[in-house]
């Protein structure tokens, strides 16, 4: 926001900068932009000043429980999958040994 859009929101009734909780928004978040944002918070964890630094260890549970669900997901689609996979192989297999 530049500073007129900021005075012309503060000059407005009840507008104004809004601060937006990170923890709200993670969920909505696709693959790699929480990626980035698991990568910054671990870094300002560690490098960041004091209220970063606070800010990121609020953060970084609620994202690797995301991280997490999203993982299992990933890995139930796979496993749904695999079934079928190994059916498909084994019937092509017993196709060639028939064949021969």
């Amino acid at each position: 926001m530049n500073r007129e859009t900021e005075k012309q929101a503060r000059t407005d009734a009840g507008a104004g900068p809004v601060v937006v909780d990170l923890r709200d928004r993670v969920p909505q978040l696709d693959d790699k932009a929480l990626a980035s944002l698991h990568a910054n918070a671990l870094r300002l964890k560690d490098t960041g000043s004091t209220r970063q630094r606070a800010s990121a260890a609020d953060l970084i549970p609620v994202i690797e429980t995301e991280l997490a669900a999203r993982q299992a997901v990933k890995r139930a689609a796979v496993a749904a999958r695999a079934p079928k996979a190994g059916a498909k192989k084994a019937k092509a297999q017993a196709a060639r040994v028939a064949e021969a």
